[in-house]
């Protein structure tokens, strides 16, 4: 990390890594760290940094308003006017009785890190708050992260939930098994060296993606630093520039037109899939919508008798993958006259982690995926690859599949408009 002084001011400046230049164009951050305490500058800018990871990894998942949050946070870290050098600093303290409150002493600013100074602190002396509470292990910063991070699941639906903490649970699990419960003040760079070679071996003997060992080290990141920050720990944890290189991979394909029209619509092709799930997958065709979006439709957001018949996406029960998602989507062609079979939603898929699996393997069973590649979801994929064909344009296509801009929001595509695009392409 580099620290750099600019008008008797600490600035931290850092490249933005590469895993998250997909949602930061900047090649590099610099931010006024608003001291010239170089130890009071580390610090600073180790937490304003640790912020900024977390918002970027929010930002991947989509989730704005977290981002936004965690992004506010860093920039407040870093502008807090820290003291100058040689002046003294407020740190809580732990009185000898863990039973008492704790109080705040006026401490001179430490010549070293907290870590270096370990080894030398006395059983029984009086040490910082930071280094008291440091003393839990790492499965003790899941049992803290639940109850710290509870903001996030503010919305979610119990499948959504479950498919939050489920990978949480295996990366701690996992990091664990290999290294051991540590004190998390006592993790390593090696540790984490350690346990990124076993996800790197495990990838290279078992055929797994690099992905799979990138999520162990996110979410095994994201309950540590969520733990450090929200409890003020002021650990500097090595957790940085562990991502595994992944090959090339090729793009998700989308069914061709022919495809569909002559085996997906062919008659009695989808006749053994049970009706929820074949509407659900008939409705993706003209739509675009993620298969869960169509499953946790209720009636009041299937409008049948609308002037333009639609379908609205919207956080009822459950959390939304981003902001931008919450969406209307005219109903056209086939989806249209599918989804007249289930005026009222999908009570037998909704919040439930069933639906891609049933639907899949009915596809695959009955030789209706166009190549090994394809599934389910490749009908997604089709629809903007034919609305991009007909030259549909660019901000119509974000509004109709719920992503982004990278730009302000200005105005409104009309129903119409989007409809109008639909039916360019409509099967």
């Amino acid at each position: 990390m580099t620290l750099m002084m600019r008008s008797r001011s600490f600035h931290l400046v850092r490249r933005v890594p590469t895993r998250y230049r997909a949602v930061d164009a900047r090649e590099r951050i610099s931010m006024s760290l608003h001291t010239d305490s170089p130890s009071i500058a580390g610090r600073k800018a180790a937490m304003a940094w640790e912020a900024l990871l977390d918002a970027w990894e929010a930002r991947l998942d989509g989730d704005a308003e977290v981002a936004d949050r965690l992004m506010k946070s860093a920039h407040a870290m870093a502008g807090r006017r820290g003291s100058t050098a040689g002046q003294q600093i407020i740190v809580p303290r732990l009185s000898d009785s863990a039973a008492q409150p704790v109080v705040s002493e006026v401490i001179q600013e430490p010549q070293q890190p907290l870590s270096e100074n370990r080894e030398t602190m006395q059983a029984g002396d009086p040490t910082p708050v930071a280094a008291q509470k440091s003393q839990m292990t790492v499965l003790g910063a899941l049992n803290e992260y639940w109850s710290l991070a509870v903001d996030r699941i503010i919305g979610m639906s119990q499948d959504q939930m479950r498919r939050w903490r489920n990978p949480r649970l295996k990366a701690v699990k996992n990091f664990v098994e290999v290294i051991g419960d540590k004190r998390i003040d006592f993790i390593t760079a090696d540790d984490m060296l350690d346990f990124r070679m076993w996800w790197v071996e495990r990838i290279r003997d078992q055929g797994l993606t690099a992905n799979s060992g990138d999520k162990d080290l996110t979410h095994l990141s994201d309950v540590l630093r969520t733990v450090n920050r929200l409890k003020r720990l002021g650990l500097s944890l090595p957790l940085s520039e562990l991502a595994i290189k992944e090959r090339e991979q090729a793009r998700r394909p989308g069914f061709s037109e022919a495809w569909i029209r002559s085996r997906l619509l062919a008659p009695g092709a989808l006749d053994g899939l049970n009706t929820e799930a074949r509407v659900i997958l008939l409705t993706m065709i003209n739509t675009g919508a993620r298969p869960s979006e169509i499953a946790n439709l209720t009636a009041s957001r299937i409008r049948l008798d609308a002037s333009i018949p639609h379908i609205a996406i919207e956080g009822e029960g459950r959390l939304l993958k981003s902001r931008s998602a919450q969406r209307v989507i005219p109903l056209c062609g086939v989806s249209l006259s599918a989804i007249k079979e289930c005026p009222k939603g999908f009570p037998r898929y909704r919040d439930t982690p069933t639906l891609s699996g049933t639907q899949n393997k009915f596809l695959r069973e009955n030789g209706l995926l166009e190549t090994a590649e394809h599934s389910v979801y490749s009908l997604r994929h089709s629809f903007e690859s034919r609305m991009i064909a007909a030259g549909i344009d660019d901000r119509v296509r974000r509004d109709l599949f719920g992503h982004s801009l990278n730009r302000e929001r200005y105005g409104e595509v009309s129903l119409s408009v989007l409809q109008q695009a639909i039916l360019k392409v409509s099967i």
